[in-house]
């Protein structure tokens, strides 16, 4: 690669200072992390890194603070899944299986999703607490579909079949 094929300015700035707070998210060095996601928002906010942001809150128990920045995720850029996927994790994380739902719902209708089985999978396991095994099989399955190798997908959905027999 060529020095002038990077970004340069604000948003190269931003993404030096993401990738830097994704090492040190991978570490556990989440102080770091959010300081360093912090300031790659304010050079350049992307949706990614407002979600990034939220997910380390989300490892020290911060739903709430987490769900904002999901939802400032959305607000940089609606078309991105992966905060809406969040948003509803983090409201199962406090016990609110009703309005997870509808978060898993717009995260699988997002056009930038690339990993659409965690929304089925999520969803599935919400219907499947609130009780509706049929449509907790049919998401069991569309996750499959999604990604054939997912094993805790085939575990859940045999494990509801069986339930349904």
């Amino acid at each position: 690669m060529f020095a002038d094929e990077f970004p340069t300015g604000p948003r190269g700035e931003a993404i030096e200072l993401f990738r830097r707070a994704f090492e040190a998210q991978q570490t556990e060095d989440y102080e770091e992390a959010i300081e360093l996601y912090k300031r790659s928002i304010a050079a350049y906010p992307t949706a990614e890194a407002h979600t990034f942001l939220g997910w380390v809150y989300s490892f020290q128990g911060r739903y709430d603070e987490a769900i904002d920045e999901c939802l400032e995720a959305i607000r940089v850029d609606p078309s991105l899944g992966n905060p809406y996927n969040d948003i509803g994790s983090y409201l199962v994380a406090k016990g609110n299986y009703y309005d997870s739902a509808k978060w898993f719902r717009l995260a699988l209708n997002a056009p930038r999703y690339e990993a659409r089985a965690y929304p089925h999978m999520n969803l599935a396991r919400v219907y499947e607490q609130r009780g509706r095994l049929l449509a907790a099989a049919r998401h069991y399955g569309l996750a499959l579909e999604e990604e054939p190798t997912y094993a805790q997908a085939a575990a859940a959905l045999r494990r509801v079949q069986a339930r349904l027999n």
